[in-house]
């Protein structure tokens, strides 16, 4: 994705982690999964830009990370497993994430959980 391309801010329904998303996410899922180790998880939060450069993020992965992008980490082929290590760092939940990528609050998100999950017919 070019830097100057216009970015539907909501998530897609059809993410596929196939060997071309993998390969683009490479990077950022690597930075993602090493904040399992608490050692690492304090150098990012002591310096969260130079922490990027040292996984060699693009500038669009970087800016996402950054801002907690959660969609276009997504888009840039950040697996949700991932991800999660990175939201966890700033008490975001994985409901907190279901709502982002439903487009719903994250009440409206449990509840729909409690309710069976969402009709997709």
């Amino acid at each position: 994705m070019a830097g100057d391309t216009p970015r539907d801010d909501r998530a897609r329904d059809d993410y596929v982690q196939d060997l071309a998303r993998a390969r683009r996410g490479y990077a950022v899922n690597r930075l993602c999964g090493s904040l399992m180790d608490p050692a690492n998880r304090r150098r990012f939060t002591e310096n969260e830009a130079a922490y990027c450069e040292e996984y060699g993020l693009t500038p669009e992965q970087r800016r996402a990370v950054l801002e907690r992008d959660w969609i276009a980490l997504a888009d840039l082929g950040a697996s949700i497993f991932y991800t999660y290590k990175l939201a966890m760092l700033d008490g975001t939940s994985m409901q907190d994430l279901g709502g982002v990528f439903t487009g719903m609050t994250t009440e409206e998100f449990t509840e729909a959980l409690r309710r069976g999950g969402r009709s997709f017919g």
